[in-house]
C-alpha cells in the first residue's frame, strides 16, 4: 500500500470576505488588544480615496497614522523607515494595504520594530545570509487588505531586497523574511477595494496567484489538506479567469476571491512553502530584468510545466482534475494541462514570450538560469525532478 506520511501545521488567522468587510477592521484589532494601527501602503494606494476612505473609516479611532512609501522593489531602507515611523506613532499593529510589495514590507517592519539591534547590525545580517532577522520578541500583529490577486496574503514569508545605493549593503541582495509569527492575524478580501486596481495589474497578479495553486499540487511537501484546497481553488480560477471582462466587478467575483484564498491556503507554513519551479523562474527573471513577477510567470509557466512533465509525473492526475482535463494517456493529460494554463494566460492578455521583456537580452538567459537553479524554492520541486542549469536554460530558450 502506498502510504504518504505528512505533518501539517498551519495557523492562518481570521479570514473575512465580502463587500464592505474592511468596516470591521476596528473590531478585529480590538479583538487582538490593539489600539493604534499604522497603515502600510504605496503612494498610489495611499492617494486613492476609494481605497483609503473605507480603510480609515473602518479603523476609526484606532488609526494611528499612514506610512505610504512602499515600492515594488521592497527595499530594506523602506523597512527601516517604516519601523521608525511606527515607533514615532507608538503603533501597536500594522494594516498592510495593496499588493505583495506592501504586505512584504509590512512583515519586515513588524520584525525590525521589535528588534533591539541597530540598523547596521540588521543590514549586516541580511547581507550575509539574505534573510532579515526576526527577533525573539513580541512582533507587531498585522491585518492585511490585498488589492491584487497575487495570493501573498496567507503567508509567513516575504521578499526584501537591498542595494548599495541605500548605503546599507556593499552588494545587491535579493532576500526575504520568514517566521511563523509573521502570518497575518486578519485578512480582509473586500471586492470594493479590489475593483479600484487597474486591470493590467490585476491580470498579472492573478497569474501569480493561479500558479501558486499549480505548484502546491506537485511540490515535494504537498499534503492532503493543501491538495484539497488547491484543486478546488484552481477549479474556480480556471473557470472564472478566462471569462473576465473589462468591468471591474468581474474581477472581484466570489469565485475569483474564493479561488485565490484557497490556492494559497497552507502553502506557507513553519516547515517551508510549496512554491517551486515556476516561482523560482519568476525570481530568476525579476532578478535580471524589470519584469513583474506575474508577467514573468505568464511567459515561462507553460514551458516550465512541459519540462516538469517530461521528467516527472508532476501529479498530473490532480492537476487534470482541477482543470477538468479529460484525455487518454499520461502524455495527453500533460498536454491538456499546459493548454489550460495557456488559455488562462491568453485570456488575461499577458505576454507570451520572454523576448517581450524590454530590458532582457537573450544573452542574459544563462545568468537567469543560474539564479533560478540557486533559488531555495527549487528544493520544493518533485523529488524525481533532477534539474540542472542546462535544463533550465533550455526552458528559458523555449520561452524566448
Amino acid at each position: 500500500m502506498d502510504e504518504r506520511a505528512y505533518r501539517f501545521e498551519y495557523d492562518p488567522g481570521t479570514i473575512r470576505q465580502g463587500r464592505g468587510c474592511v468596516e470591521a477592521l476596528s473590531d478585529e484589532l480590538a479583538g487582538l488588544g490593539c489600539e493604534r494601527a499604522m497603515v502600510v501602503c504605496g503612494q498610489t494606494v495611499g492617494s486613492t480615496e476609494a481605497v483609503m476612505g473605507p480603510i480609515t473609516d473602518g479603523l476609526g479611532d484606532r488609526l494611528a497614522g499612514i506610512f505610504d512609501e512602499t515600492t515594488p522593489k521592497k527595499r530594506l531602507s523602506t523597512v527601516f523607515d517604516g519601523a521608525r515611523r511606527a515607533a514615532d506613532l507608538d503603533a501597536d499593529a500594522l494594516v498592510a494595504v495593496g499588493g505583495g510589495s506592501s504586505l512584504d514590507v509590512a512583515k519586515g517592519i513588524s520584525a525590525v520594530a521589535a528588534s533591539e539591534s541597530g540598523t547596521e547590525a540588521i543590514a549586516d545580517q541580511f547581507e550575509a545570509g539574505g534573510l532579515l532577522p526576526v527577533p525573539d520578541a513580541d512582533l507587531l500583529p498585522m491585518a492585511v487588505v490585498p488589492t491584487t490577486l497575487a495570493g501573498a496574503d496567507l503567508s509567513i514569508m516575504g521578499g526584501i531586497t537591498a542595494h548599495p545605493a541605500e548605503g546599507l549593503v556593499d552588494e545587491p541582495v535579493g532576500g526575504g523574511i520568514m517566521d511563523p509569527r509573521l502570518m497575518p492575524a486578519v485578512a480582509c478580501y473586500d471586492p470594493d477595494l479590489l475593483e479600484t486596481t487597474p486591470r493590467d495589474i490585476l491580470a498579472a497578479s492573478a497569474m501569480n496567484g493561479f500558479d501558486k495553486g499549480i505548484e502546491s499540487l506537485y511540490a515535494a511537501n504537498a499534503t492532503p489538506v493543501t491538495d484539497a484546497a488547491a484543486v478546488r481553488g484552481l477549479s474556480l480560477l480556471s473557470e472564472a479567469l478566462p471569462t473576465l471582462s473589462d468591468e471591474p466587478e468581474s474581477w472581484a467575483s466570489s469565485d475569483i476571491l474564493e479561488g485565490i484564498v484557497l490556492v494559497q491556503y497552507g502553502i506557507s507554513r513553519p516547515g517551508g512553502t510549496t512554491l517551486s519551479l515556476i516561482h523560482a523562474f519568476g525570481h530568476g527573471l525579476t532578478a535580471h530584468s524589470s519584469v513583474q513577477q506575474g508577467a514573468a510567470h505568464a511567459m515561462v509557466a507553460p514551458h516550465a510545466l512541459a519540462y516538469l512533465f517530461e521528467h516527472s509525473d508532476g501529479r498530473r492526475d490532480l492537476l487534470a482534475r482541477a482543470f477538468d482535463v479529460d484525455a487518454d494517456g499520461r502524455d495527453d493529460l500533460a498536454a491538456g494541462i499546459v493548454e489550460e494554463v495557456v488559455t488562462v494566460r491568453d485570456a488575461l492578455a499577458l505576454p507570451a514570450q520572454l523576448r517581450e521583456i524590454d530590458d532582457l537580452d537573450r544573452d542574459d538567459l544563462e545568468a537567469v538560469a543560474q539564479t533560478t537553479i540557486d533559488d531555495s524554492l527549487m528544493g520544493n520541486c518533485p523529488p524525481d525532478l533532477d534539474a540542472t542549469t542546462e535544463d533550465l536554460l533550455a526552458v528559458l530558450e523555449s520561452a524566448w
